[in-house]
């Protein structure tokens, strides 16, 4: 029988006494990330907490282990970063002061929606929840964990970057079918991403990332977590209802991603410049009502898009002719996404039919003299139009024998804080030349008024406003190239490029190789982060003086390394990613 003593609390495999696992490199003396719960916690007398995986605004998820049946599980749970703290000698969530009504309905949400998962149990392509259970003063919802890469990944492994519709079609449907299920229901995901679609062992995928509607909104009292190029717009805060059609666009958004390579460009930039296109060569290659279900389901405006699920179905799943026939399908009278080329070389592809130029009809044909009588007509009033004008302007004030009436002001206010794709239609703006300037923000999210050239108060028709526009916190990748490097140059690495670096010793009782090199980074690879995000960098150093025998020899051990006084273990620190350490990192097992 496994013994839950001799797990690895990062992949719950079975490790015995090493300390470091085989399997996935986790260090068995790794501590959890404050404030979220430490290894091994037991929660509800049952569920037994491995490493943390993911947070975001609304909780974290561990992997876990089900102490009474025995396997691996994952724990998600309910800790709003927002306005609730937990100190490491009490472990019972505390709600700040004057917050505890938030927090109860928000809990409140949690735990319906993840009872109202749990009866999908069985759901080839929904993750199995087993139900919620409360401990330390907040809850938890338990489901099956289950082996896996997300698309995202999978479409990075991928020769292209893309894969075939026939493919995508039999990988995605069942995602469709299931948001289907969901709705009906009243579940609206809000956070479909390649990120949150795991295509398992077997090949089937699975949707995770389930979040209450308040964390997938921009606008909410939760720090929210949206997908960029994924999320609605109506998420972003703008007007708009979320609904079924909030989960289309972002289905849409993967299956563009899935088919053309690239992710989708984000709605709020749509909003203001709609780039959003299908290349030449997909358009060739993609069946026509396929891309006529993309353009309908990707539309900005929730009013414009496709509504439901079963209606995109429908458009995804035959050609127009077809659903046509079935009362199912309408043909949109603008699509709003523009297609490259989707005529060019349309003899080679039999799914993009030429054009056909229509002939004139007789109707057609005797309507050209009416067109040009009306023509005429418009013609002479214009001119008759223009002289009139043109006399009475020539009459002091106009012929009125009045003043004139002064050029109307316009009053703006202080729109600092304030979306800029909200404001830019605001019609005293729109009367104003706008340019827009752009500046990365650590006070103002993405989007957001960051400052503006003029003050609040009355200006002309005309007059050049200039809005300084958040770009979001400036992020930097962390390299993949660090480990192995000399502490002081890894450090002028990462200084030079915005990280702040803290660095960690690891005293061993070896002499070594790597002393005074990087062996360990608390942040994962390529990976991006804030700039001045702080990277704690481990590094060896030996300690004592060299062990000798009698005769005066350096003592070595079986790898013939000398070994030195007060061999210690290492210092315990929170890792994201631990490579692959020195073959005589102390206290590993021949």
């Amino acid at each position: 029988m496994i013994s839950s003593d001799n797990l690895c609390m990062s992949c719950m495999r079975e490790i015995g006494d090493a300390k470091k696992c085989p399997h996935c490199g986790y260090y068995a003396d790794s501590t959890q990330i404050s404030p979220y719960l430490p290894v091994r916690t037991v929660i509800a007398n049952r569920y037994m907490v491995g490493k943390m995986l993911e947070y975001n605004g609304e909780g974290a998820t561990y992997i876990g282990w089900d102490l009474v049946e025995k396997k691996a599980i994952k724990i998600r749970e309910f800790i709003p970063d927002s306005f609730t703290i937990r100190s490491t000698s009490n472990l019972t969530l505390q709600v700040m002061r004057g917050s505890e009504n938030i927090f109860n309905d928000l809990r409140r949400s949690f735990e319906e929606m993840w009872t109202k998962l749990a009866r999908f149990k069985g759901h080839s392509a929904l993750i199995s929840v087993n139900g919620v259970v409360e401990d330390f003063g907040t809850s938890y919802a338990i489901y099956d964990h289950f082996e896996g890469i997300t698309l995202r990944d999978f479409l990075l492994r991928s020769k292209t970057g893309y894969i075939t519709w026939e493919r995508a079609r039999q990988l995605l449907m069942p995602v469709l079918s299931a948001l289907g299920a969901l709705h009906s229901a009243a579940i609206i995901h809000r956070g479909i991403s390649p990120s949150t679609l795991i295509i398992g062992t077997d090949g089937k995928i699975k949707i995770t990332g389930f979040c209450i509607g308040a964390a997938r909104n921009a606008k909410s009292d939760l720090n929210s977590q949206l997908y960029e190029g994924y999320a609605a717009f109506e998420q972003y805060g703008f007007d708009g209802q979320q609904g079924t059609w909030t989960d289309v666009y972002a289905f849409a958004a993967v299956l563009y991603r899935t088919l053309i390579g690239s992710d989708p460009i984000s709605a709020q930039e749509r909003m203001s410049n709609d780039r959003l296109m299908v290349p030449g060569k997909f358009a060739e290659a993609l069946p026509a009502y396929v891309i006529n279900g993309l353009i309908n389901a990707l539309q900005i405006l929730p009013d414009d898009r496709t509504r439901t699920v079963e209606q995109l179905r429908a458009e995804l799943s035959a050609s127009p002719v077809a659903t046509a026939v079935s009362g199912q399908y309408q043909r949109p009278s603008a699509p709003k996404v523009p297609v490259l080329n989707r005529q060019k070389n349309a003899s080679e592809n039999p799914s993009v039919p030429p054009k056909a130029k229509p002939a004139k009809s007789k109707k057609q044909i005797s309507s050209i003299p009416l067109m040009l009588m009306s023509a005429a007509i418009t013609f002479i009033i214009g001119i008759l139009c223009l002289t009139i004008f043109l006399v009475v302007s020539d009459k002091p004030n106009g012929g009125t024998g009045t003043e004139q009436t002064e050029t109307a002001m316009i009053s703006i206010d202080s729109y600092v804080g304030r979306n800029f794709y909200e404001v830019e239609n605001f019609p005293n703006i729109k009367k104003l030349k706008v340019t827009k300037a752009y500046a990365y923000s650590e006070e103002f999210s993405k989007g957001m008024i960051v400052s503006q050239s003029l003050a609040p108060g009355d200006y002309s028709a005309g007059t050049e406003i200039v809005f300084t526009i958040s770009d979001g916190v400036e992020m930097i990748t962390l390299p993949d190239n660090i480990i192995g490097m000399k502490y002081e140059d890894a450090e002028k690495r990462l200084t030079e490029i915005g990280f702040v670096c803290k660095r960690l010793d690891v005293r061993t009782g070896y002499d070594t190789d790597s002393t005074e090199k990087v062996v360990a980074i608390g942040l994962q690879e390529n990976k991006e982060y804030a700039k001045g995000t702080e990277v704690t960098l481990r590094v060896f150093i030996p300690k004592g003086e060299p062990v000798t025998d009698d005769s005066g020899e350096f003592v070595t051990d079986s790898r013939g390394n000398v070994v030195y006084e007060e061999k210690t273990e290492p210092e315990s620190t929170d890792y994201y990613y631990v490579p692959d350490v020195p073959s005589d990192y102390p206290g590993e097992e021949e």
